[in-house]
């Protein structure tokens, strides 16, 4: 059964009846599901439910469920079996012959992608990434050569060490949303380049709080809207090995449009006094020149200090 993400009034009218008439409510966390049952007058009894004792705690609910005993399963948010324990106990039920009926509800990945514009077609849910850092980006190398869009969940001690990793796998000129505290007091929803989403996490320490949905969008994803839609300044931070790697993709993007050499001098001089977007939308006007092109090459230029 699905629970909120974080604002308790979106539990749906469904999903509160039926941990109203519930025997049981198995639960990842009975302290943070005390607080909803208590909120909705359920008086179901609450047993643990979590990664540590999953196989333990599916065995005494097939027992429950062979007593004739009504047992809800749910997780501290969302949906169990999405990035969450579950699955396995949803498994011993269905072997021992009982059926599992599924209670949908909010959802932070599809609320994401709901909200940022970035995805039209198929996406790949991946959830958490590897803990690991060579096992991260591998992971994300893969993920990067997929043709379509793809989401993430992430924690907050990790989000500094992720923002990066994903801007060196997948380009400093990827698309991205950023989810932070969906549905929550303090809810940010940031549109970016993946580039420049380590400036936006280092704005505000604030930003290094709460629990994380990220979507990456296709790799030749262009939003209707452009960089316009955004405004402020633009600071991309990037080691020297990324910035050459950047200047050479804009070389290879530039020569192959068949970039004017003047393109590049006009574009620093416009970043000393314009915002990045702005200085690349007057210089697309100026030379004629793609625009994702120019942005690219601004990145570059940023990076290694014009």
């Amino acid at each position: 059964m699905a629970t909120p993400i974080g604002h308790l009034s979106d539990l749906g009218v469904r999903a509160a009846e039926v941990l109203r008439e519930v025997d049981v409510v198995a639960a990842e966390d009975t302290r943070t599901s005390r607080v909803l049952l208590e909120r909705i007058g359920s008086h179901a009894r609450l047993m643990a439910a979590h990664r540590h004792n999953e196989r333990e705690a599916g065995a005494k609910i097939v027992a429950l469920l062979a007593e004739g005993r009504r047992v809800a399963l749910v997780s501290d948010a969302g949906t169990p079996a999405v990035s969450d324990p579950g699955a396995r106990i949803v498994a011993m039920a269905l072997h021992a012959g009982h059926r599992v009926v599924p209670i949908p509800g909010p959802s932070a990945p599809i609320a994401l992608l709901s909200a940022c514009g970035l995805v039209e077609g198929p996406f790949h849910f991946e959830g958490f990434l590897p803990a690991r850092a060579k096992q991260r980006d591998a992971r994300l190398a893969t993920l990067a050569r997929m043709p379509h869009a793809f989401v993430l969940f992430e924690a907050p001690h990790r989000i500094a060490r992720t923002l990066p990793a994903i801007a060196a796998a997948c380009g400093a000129a990827r698309w991205i949303a950023i989810g932070r505290e969906l549905t929550k007091r303090f809810e940010e929803v940031h549109l970016c380049r993946a580039g420049e989403a380590s400036a936006w996490l280092q704005a505000d320490p604030n930003r290094e709080r709460g629990e994380y949905v990220l979507v990456v969008a296709a790799p030749d994803h262009e939003p209707l809207w452009g960089d316009d839609a955004i405004t402020g300044e633009r600071s991309v931070r990037t080691s020297a090995a990324e910035a050459d790697a950047a200047a050479q993709r804009a070389g290879s993007a530039t020569a192959a449009a068949g970039v004017n050499v003047d393109a590049q001098p006009l574009l620093a001089a416009l970043l000393d006094e314009l915002p990045l977007s702005r200085a690349v939308k007057v210089a697309a006007r100026a030379t004629g020149l793609p625009h994702r092109t120019l942005y690219r090459l601004a990145l570059a230029l940023e990076a290694a200090g014009r």
